[in-house]
């Protein structure tokens, strides 16, 4: 059955709600970067759907480990930062929208380290010069989210 359909030969016209979870990872050296990965038509996170019985955070990892061939033991995830936005794509075969919830971790390497594409045409390491322009959906949201969080002083005021 094609995931458009409702198996009877239908177009399902109906909203879905998917929850999709990835991880932001940049590194800690100097000059500062974080990884995207290239879709035929855009840049974006390694991220996927969430499972059931999964939570957020496992798909996040379970996702970026997938998608970069990099294991979870390699990153340093940040506590301290969650990001998460609803948003409306709609599928391009019936023109319905459906109900999208994004969630994002952020995770940090020393330096750029060597990525094992499995799911995408390839990937880059972009420099961290906020504010950035790359994807105005979901991309640039994610990351002046992660700029104001940078800036935030640490420890007691």
């Amino acid at each position: 059955m094609r995931p458009d359909t409702t198996g009877d030969g239908r177009i399902d016209r109906v909203m879905r709600e998917i929850r999709a979870c990835g991880i932001l990872l940049m590194t800690r050296s100097e000059p500062r970067s974080f990884l995207l990965m290239k879709h035929k038509d855009r840049w974006d996170l390694p991220k996927g759907r969430l499972d059931p019985g999964e939570s957020d955070l496992e798909c996040a990892v379970r996702e970026f480990e997938e998608e970069t061939g990099i294991p979870r033991s390699s990153i340093d995830l940040d506590a301290t930062f969650r990001f998460e936005l609803v948003y409306y794509p709609v599928r391009k075969k019936t023109g319905t929208p459906d109900r999208k919830t994004l969630v994002v971790f952020l995770a940090t390497v020393v330096d750029r380290v060597p990525i094992v594409v499995s799911e995408h045409l390839g990937h880059e390491w972009f420099a961290w010069q906020p504010p950035h322009a790359i994807q105005e959906q979901t991309i640039n949201p994610l990351l002046a989210a992660v700029a104001e969080h940078l800036d935030r002083p640490v420890g007691p005021a």
